[in-house]
């Protein structure tokens, strides 16, 4: 990337949604530059699954893969990060980078991600992505019928002990700091068999590297050997909400509204993945960058055809005789 340079399309993000997105427009023979600022959400995780034909595989080689797919088709790609975007006149962006460099770009495609804030629990952060998880489609099958441990979210309560009961029998859901459960969700955890624990969880017991079990604040320990921990989900939307971009309340934040195709609010705008979707796994990350890629083709084929029209000026009707 040399400074000044100015692509169709800037896609900000090299994640799975920043990746695809890149390998549509390039296909498409658009002047591509992808920006990646090399912290994928799912570093810590030695494996990805559900997505077809790719189940197991090591997320850092998938993003391998993606890269050279990109470069095959003339994408360029530059490891940086954006601080800033500004509108450049009618039709186009100055995207501006840490380092000072800059590029233009008639279209932004935003793939930026989100970050993961765990609970303040001493050790959880040692463990992330190995034997404390998240996601149980991401990693259930690989830890099936385990004893699991579940720390009560905040704002969803048991909603994640209840999903991973489908992996295991054995669950204890830790309330932590909730204080109680909502009636329906008392119901349902009965009936699923999850005991409860209530105090806060102080930390956690590690031997021989794995996780045996979870300290409580008044000194007991309960066994468990997978922890399951919902985390705040901070969109990384800071660039879109700069430039104006409308946003949506809900229970776990405000999120960026796009269209169907990723179109935000801003014109020439498009989002994709976890920056505009909190549950957007690698697939469906994949498949919005996917159709951001070419509602952005063929946005600007429109816009460069439409101005041909008005520059040629009236069409005339052809003669006959």
């Amino acid at each position: 990337m040399d400074t000044n340079e100015r692509y169709d399309v800037v896609v900000v993000g090299g994640g799975a949604a920043g990746l695809s997105a890149a390998l549509v427009l390039g296909r498409s023979r658009r002047r591509t530059l992808v920006v990646d600022a090399g912290e994928p959400r799912n570093a810590p995780a030695a494996h990805m699954q559900g997505y077809l034909s790719r189940d197991g595989m090591n997320p850092a080689d998938f993003l391998a893969a993606g890269r050279r797919e990109i470069a095959a088709y003339g994408v360029g790609l530059t490891t940086g990060e954006v601080t800033e975007v500004l509108p450049d006149g009618d039709d186009g962006f100055v995207v501006r980078l840490a380092d000072g460099r800059t590029a233009g770009a008639r279209r932004l495609v935003v793939t930026t991600g989100l970050v993961d804030e765990l609970p303040d629990i001493a050790g959880l952060g040692a463990r992330w992505g190995r034997d404390v998880l998240h996601c149980p489609y991401c990693h259930g099958w690989e830890v099936r019928d385990r004893d699991f441990g579940v720390i009560a979210h905040p704002v969803t309560g048991a909603h994640q002990a209840l999903i991973v009961s489908q992996w295991s029998a054995d669950v204890t859901l830790f309330l932590h700091t909730t204080a109680a459960l909502p009636e329906d969700q008392r119901a349902r955890v009965a009936a699923a068999g999850i005991e409860v624990v209530t105090g806060e969880v102080a930390g956690l017991v590690i031997e021989n590297d794995r996780l045996t079990g979870v300290r409580m604040a008044d000194g007991r320990t309960v066994a468990r050997s997978v922890l399951f921990a919902g985390t705040r989900m901070v969109p990384r939307d800071g660039l879109l909400t700069a430039l104006g971009a409308a946003t949506r309340p809900t229970p776990l934040g405000p999120l960026v509204i796009v269209d169907e195709t990723g179109l935000t609010s801003v014109p020439g705008v498009w989002a994709a993945g976890n920056a505009i979707g909190l549950a957007e796994q690698v697939v469906n990350a994949a498949s919005g960058g996917y159709r951001a890629g070419v509602a952005v083709n063929t946005d600007l084929l429109l816009t460069d055809l439409d101005r041909a029209v008005a520059s040629a000026g009236p069409a005339r009707s052809a003669s006959t005789g």
